[in-house]
């Protein structure tokens, strides 16, 4: 029982993640309630396999740590982008190439991750955290295409979830700060449940069991600038899943080895290659866990384990995965301004340790992010470049990585900037 108990405990704790990023991204898409009860579905079950490819250690994948995978907010702008201009399909062929990728990349990237250091990493899910809050904000009114947007109804229910989740982080701690997330959509769900404001027909209407099946939405389709994008998402979701390794190693008093590592991005990109297979979406390791982990002492794989397991058993339930539809979508609003806003602050507390290093960084910066919040607003601003050139134009997020990277290696990595350091004695020249 208390294995049990411990394994609910890590469930709760990732599945607001886990249930918000089909439902934004099914919303913005204009699924129907049959759909979106299904990519919920597959969502949390492919949670679960992801965590147990992760925590089953062999000699092709698996890290052997107690680590739990959900969706990656880094991916929910981007996918809403993707399947804006090109379609659903174009979503999930986006979403297979890039575990292709991660996992042709895997035995390489701990040498490629010097491309990606905090100031890069930091600017990127910087730039995703501010795309993702005017999606919030429209949430907040109702929707984009309501008819009753920004009523009173509306604006009290998103105000009063967020506010009963600020709540909770004040006056709460440990495990019930950790799920201030769930709660605030599940006491927002039943307030409005209450006025009249929810419809219960996807739960009535769902199925109690069902089978997954692959291409569900249909057959992938491939666009170039979409499969640049979730690339860039696979490996800014790599760097944050190498801190995750790193913490859990300490915490469990393992020396990880390159070949570790390896493994373990190997099983985030077969992961990723699942997820677009069965229509589900690219996985990271949850950090929030991590903090779980520290705070119970609690380092067993047999209860992440059964945590993967639960995942799975919920996942084939369509019944649990449709009560999850039925969330008002301006209670939804009002929880995407706290995780969204978490996000940006993610993206903050990266830059915090090195903005203030150099003059240098604190431009790559500005250029970066003004570049990729420039190109949001302004998305017709490169439209007479050839088609090639807009690959790494046509999209913020890539304009702004790509920014970032160009300039982190022109201001930190050149071999002028090297010798600069050398003289100056700032850093060891081995290391620069």
């Amino acid at each position: 029982m208390k294995t049990f108990t411990l394994g609910l405990q890590h469930l709760l704790a990732m599945y607001a993640g886990a249930i918000l990023v089909p439902l934004i991204v099914g919303q913005s898409l204009g699924l129907t309630s049959e759909e979106l009860t299904y990519l919920v579905g597959i969502d949390i079950l492919m949670s679960g396999v992801a965590t147990i490819m992760q925590v089953v250690r062999n000699r092709y994948f698996g890290i052997g740590l107690p680590i739990v995978l959900g969706c990656t907010f880094t991916a929910v702008g981007p996918m809403i982008a993707i399947g804006g201009e090109y379609g659903i399909s174009a979503i999930y062929g986006s979403i297979i190439v890039s575990g292709i990728a991660v996992v042709l990349i895997s035995r390489f990237f701990g040498k490629l991750i010097r491309f990606f250091p905090p100031i890069v990493t930091g600017t990127v899910v910087t730039i995703i955290g501010i795309t993702l809050i005017p999606v919030a904000i429209n949430n907040m009114g109702g929707g984009e295409d309501a008819s009753d947007f920004g009523s009173m109804t509306n604006i009290s229910l998103a105000f009063g979830t967020l506010f009963f989740i600020i709540l909770l982080y004040r006056f709460s701690k440990g495990f019930v700060q950790s799920i201030a997330i769930l709660l605030g959509l599940a006491a927002g769900t039943i307030v409005a449940a209450l006025m009249g404001r929810v419809d219960f027909s996807a739960v009535s209407e769902a199925s109690y069991v069902h089978m997954i099946q692959p291409f569900y939405f249909g057959m992938p389709t491939f666009e170039w600038s979409a499969i640049l994008t979730m690339i860039l998402v696979a490996m800014v979701s790599l760097v944050e899943s190498t801190g995750v390794y790193f913490a859990l190693g300490d915490m469990t008093d393992k020396d990880l080895q390159e070949e570790d590592l390896t493994r373990g991005y190997r099983a985030e990109g077969l992961a990723v290659l699942l997820g677009g297979i069965f229509n589900a979406f690219p996985y990271t390791a949850f950090s929030q866990n991590v903090g779980l982990l520290q705070m119970t002492g609690v380092k067993s794989l047999r209860i992440i384990m059964l945590t993967g397991v639960m995942l799975i058993t919920l996942g084939l339930v369509p019944k649990i995965a449709a009560v999850a539809t039925i969330i008002p979508t301006s209670v939804l609003g009002g929880a995407m301004v706290a995780m969204f806003g978490m996000v940006i602050a993610q993206g903050i507390k990266m830059l915090s340790a090195v903005i203030g290093e150099s003059a240098e960084n604190a431009m790559i910066v500005a250029c970066s992010v003004g570049m990729g919040m420039g190109v949001t607003a302004v998305p017709e601003l490169f439209q007479q470049f050839p088609s090639g050139v807009q690959i790494l134009t046509s999209n913020g997020i890539v304009a702004g990585s790509i920014t970032a990277i160009v300039l982190n290696i022109v201001f930190n990595m050149t071999p002028v900037k090297r010798n600069k350091k050398t003289r100056t004695a700032h850093q060891h020249p081995e290391s620069a």
